[in-house]
């Protein structure tokens, strides 16, 4: 961690931010589908039961987990290396997966015609965009 008084910290601190962030948004929904994969996969079946993707349900909530797990474990790891190195370089692609999996998930909402779960998506896009720009800086 760089001195709180320093020009280094004012772009520690929200590099930091958007780590822990991803960590916990994709952690807990990474669990969460892997707790509960049997509710998870009822409920998306029914929820893309007049997509064109019907008949991709399980194996899009497999690589989806994968990437949130992934995203999640790359941008924790990623924030403990900020805290004791300095060195983006985990959060940085814990930041990249979260953007491609938000992009999966947007696509998923877009393609079953929710358009109001497609919208709420976007603040997390932009949240994860902002890890990948802000890390880059490093």
């Amino acid at each position: 961690m760089p001195p709180f008084d320093s020009a280094r910290f004012t772009l520690w601190l929200p590099q930091i931010l958007c780590a822990v962030f991803l960590a916990i948004l994709f952690l807990q929904s990474g669990l969460d589908k892997v707790v509960d994969w049997k509710g998870n996969l009822g409920w998306l079946t029914g929820h893309f039961a007049k997509s064109p993707l019907k008949g991709l349900v399980t194996p899009m909530l497999a690589v989806i987990t994968l990437m949130e797990l992934a995203a999640g474990a790359l941008s924790a790891a990623g924030a403990v290396a900020l805290v004791a190195s300095g060195n983006p370089f985990l959060a940085y692609l814990g930041a990249v997966l979260s953007a491609l999996s938000l992009l999966a998930l947007f696509f998923g909402q877009r393609m079953a015609k929710e358009y109001a779960g497609a919208a709420v998506l976007v603040p997390y896009f932009v949240v994860a965009l902002a890890g990948v720009y802000l890390l880059r800086l490093s």
